[in-house]
């Protein structure tokens, strides 16, 4: 089991906590956390583009000169993509981009994800995560303590005074122990996790 020293919100050790091997100690799949990231980033695609094929774009109806004798290259339509406004060849159409991964593929990555976190020693244990009012300020003050950059902060509960008064922070997201995902851990510079946070993905996910 991996030994992690728990933090306060002043950034002092009050002490450790054991981290279940099932979960923040696997053999880390590398393949499976690729395409966890890519089905993320391609499920969050719009494919809302479209341009128009020399069949939807207005005009060209006639030839516009004749065939011979003019001087001029042989054209049949002013809707040709060598036009200016004429077509364009292969326009991309509307699209579903989304794919799905297996439920126990996506939990074989975020276990390897969190585990490549434990090994880089860019995990941070946090005793309790409390502020009495939203102030950006304060929550930017408890991360610098903590030695927290470009944080991914989970929570076990929604609490607006952390989630709003994190929200203005550039580099750093919150997010709950029930919409973490392979992405935001694998993108942030440190995940910090709430005791209650830890608690919880070991019953979940073990």
């Amino acid at each position: 089991m991996a030994k992690v020293s728990v933090v306060n919100m002043e950034g002092k050790e009050v002490g450790t906590i054991d981290l279940s091997d099932a979960i923040f100690g696997v053999e880390i799949n590398e393949h499976l956390v690729h395409l966890a990231v890519v089905q993320q980033l391609a499920n969050n695609r719009q494919g809302t583009q479209k341009a128009k094929t020399r069949s939807e774009v207005s005009g060209g109806g006639r030839k516009p000169w004749r065939q011979k004798g003019t001087g001029h290259a042989r054209q049949g339509s002013t809707r040709s993509p060598q036009w200016t406004g004429g077509g364009v060849v292969f326009a991309p159409v509307p699209r579903e981009y989304s794919f799905k991964l297996n439920k126990k593929e996506k939990r074989a990555a975020l276990k390897s994800a969190l585990t490549s976190k434990v090994n880089d020693n860019k995990l941070i244990v946090i005793d309790e995560l409390k502020l009495d009012e939203i102030k950006t300020k304060k929550m930017a003050q408890v991360l610098k303590n903590i030695n927290a950059k470009k944080a991914l902060v989970v929570m076990n509960e929604k609490d607006d005074n952390v989630i709003l008064s994190t929200r203005n922070i550039a580099d750093a997201k919150t997010a709950l122990t029930g919409s973490i995902n392979v992405y935001d851990v694998m993108n942030a510079g440190t995940v910090v996790l709430t005791k209650d946070a830890v608690a919880k993905i070991e019953e979940v996910y073990a």
